[in-house]
């Protein structure tokens, strides 16, 4: 593999995990909004706090998209052909998760309010669990065949007997797995950045969920570590790479000790966390870009990267476009009041 390859494969990495990192909070706060937020006074609390930022965020799941597309176009193409009714499920999960957001608003009638309430919330723990699976398929392998391509129908069997469907054993831990990770990374957003009842009930769901992030990690690790052999193999030639779960471990011990006095630190720390952990799972998975069942059918990303003229020039436009959007979001988040409370004004 070429240091350009290795390049690209490190900047898709981070780009997924920028995106996991900034909607999933936002996901998380979906997740947890009808436990924190009580009354309809409460959940527009929750939903002025990441009213400015949350369809922001979702633009880095296009920029991760694109900057797969840019590196390792057959990678993309065989996934999103292969992938196709799950993504379906996506877009529409997308859907109404914004019309959530944004149709309650529309209308002052409990009914309305509520059923968009629950539309939100439901649409939130659906994403975020189906997110999980899909970075559980990646983990696990899918069926592809000799022609380097597949089509994973929704589930076939929970065990991991071929041909694996979307849905297995493996694919709903990572999955519930992702719920409990990012619901513990919007209760940390919750707290650092809302006031009054909310902030004191996500303060509470804190540390369960955190205990609950501790049982998920140990789970998940040894789940994935019995289906892709490949991370052994990395732990023995690659051994620097153990520092993206030592990072993760470190982090998340550093939101439980920081949630108290310092509320933004320890949302910094779940970020951290949460990046490392996405991180992980490309080392996990390196140097294939998708593994398969039949490890002679697995995608490699020196074999499906661009040539190396395509690569070279994609990096002088990825750059400073990076560069760029991360400005924007930096200024946007500082310009963020620094606390929602009950009795601000109802801007949206």
């Amino acid at each position: 593999m070429s240091g350009l390859e290795f390049t690209w494969f490190v900047l898709c990495a981070g780009s997924l995990a920028a995106y996991v990192v900034l909607d999933g909070f936002d996901l998380g706060a979906g997740v947890l909004h009808l436990f924190v937020a009580k009354d309809d006074r409460e959940r527009r609390v929750v939903l002025r706090s990441i009213g400015p930022v949350w369809d922001g965020n979702e633009v880095w799941l296009i920029a991760a998209a694109a900057t797969i597309f840019m590196a390792f176009p057959p990678l993309f193409a065989r996934s999103f052909a292969g992938f196709y009714l799950p993504l379906n499920i996506v877009l529409w999960l997308l859907v109404f998760r914004a019309l959530g957001i944004e149709l309650r608003h529309q209308m002052d009638h409990p009914l309305w309010n509520q059923a968009w309430d629950v539309a939100f919330a439901a649409a939130s723990v659906l994403l975020t669990f189906g997110y999980g699976a899909a970075l559980g398929n990646v983990l696990r392998g899918v069926s592809i065949g000799e022609d380097g391509t597949f089509f994973a129908p929704l589930w076939t069997t929970f065990d991991l007997s071929e041909p694996v469907g979307v849905l297995d054993g493996y694919t709903v831990i990572i999955g519930v797995g992702a719920v409990v990770v990012l619901a513990l990374h919007g209760a940390t957003w919750l707290v650092a950045r809302t006031e009054g009842a909310v902030h004191e009930r996500a303060a509470a769901w804190l540390p369960r969920l955190w205990g609950a992030t501790l049982l998920a990690l140990v789970v998940m690790t040894a789940a994935t570590w019995f289906v892709q052999p490949q991370l052994a193999t990395n732990l023995v030639d690659r051994p620097l790479g153990i520092v993206l779960p030592v990072i993760a471990v470190a982090s998340l011990v550093s939101v439980l000790v920081l949630r108290r006095e310092r509320p933004r630190w320890a949302f910094r720390a779940s970020c951290a966390f949460v990046g490392a952990l996405v991180c992980s799972a490309g080392y996990a998975i390196f140097p294939m870009v998708l593994p398969a069942r039949d490890p002679a059918h697995s995608l490699l990303a020196a074999e499906v990267a661009a040539d190396e003229y395509a690569l070279r020039v994609a990096l002088w436009w990825w750059i400073p476009g990076m560069l760029l959007a991360s400005s924007y979001f930096v200024f946007l988040y500082r310009k963020m009041p620094a606390t929602f409370a009950p009795d601000d004004d109802d801007a949206h």
